[in-house]
């Protein structure tokens, strides 16, 4: 049985859609420069199908950042290592983190647009929670870290959009600097737990 005409022209304004903010946003030089009838016009639809599609402007960020995202998701999911989880946690945490800054470096705009829309605790937003399980998880197989959910905010925090586009847009910190730092905090939050792990031991 064919598809329907409405169903097949609300996916490909959808893919429209997404396209066009995606353009958008990789090349503007504050997410607030974006608006929703700029994503509307530059996609050749009315403003109506953006909101009936995605519901609103942080349901339009949220589908444009879990697009990108997915490559990420799914060499996380099931993907080799470093990111794969038949990865070693002491090697698959910096790996993580260090996937998620990149992400943030490579997709500055869009990641500040989506942190800054929401009306709540960003901490809350569906994205950063089950990043935060994730990375909670893993560290919960590292012996010796006493709390493995504050460990993991902690983390995620040294990688939030504001930050990011402080350090690199505002302080012009380079990108291997950037990587190498947060290498270097996590190796210690690492080593931290080892140590208490031999103390308890010895």
């Amino acid at each position: 049985m064919p598809e329907p005409r409405s169903r097949k022209d609300a996916a490909r304004n959808r893919e429209a859609v997404l396209a066009a903010a995606d353009a958008l946003f990789g090349r503007c030089e504050s997410p607030d420069d974006v608006t929703m009838a700029d994503v509307a016009a530059a996609a050749q639809v009315g403003k109506g199908t953006i909101f009936r599609a995605f519901g609103d402007r942080a349901g339009l960020l949220r589908a444009l950042y879990e697009a990108r995202l997915e490559p990420i998701r799914k060499a996380v999911e099931s993907g080799p290592p470093p990111l794969g989880p038949a990865t070693p946690p002491q090697d698959r945490v910096p790996a993580l983190l260090d996937a998620t800054l990149c992400f943030k470096l490579d997709n500055r705009s869009l990641a500040l647009a989506l942190e800054e829309s929401g009306n709540g605790s960003p901490y809350r937003a569906e994205h950063y929670e089950r990043w935060h399980s994730m990375l909670r998880a893993v560290l919960e197989q590292i012996p010796g870290l006493p709390d493995s959910g504050f460990a993991a905010h902690v983390l995620l925090a040294a990688t939030r959009a504001d930050l990011v586009e402080h350090l690199a847009g505002e302080k012009h910190v380079p990108r291997e600097t950037m990587r190498a730092q947060l290498a270097d905090f996590t190796a210690a939050l690492l080593a931290s737990g080892s140590r208490r792990e031999s103390d308890a031991g010895g």
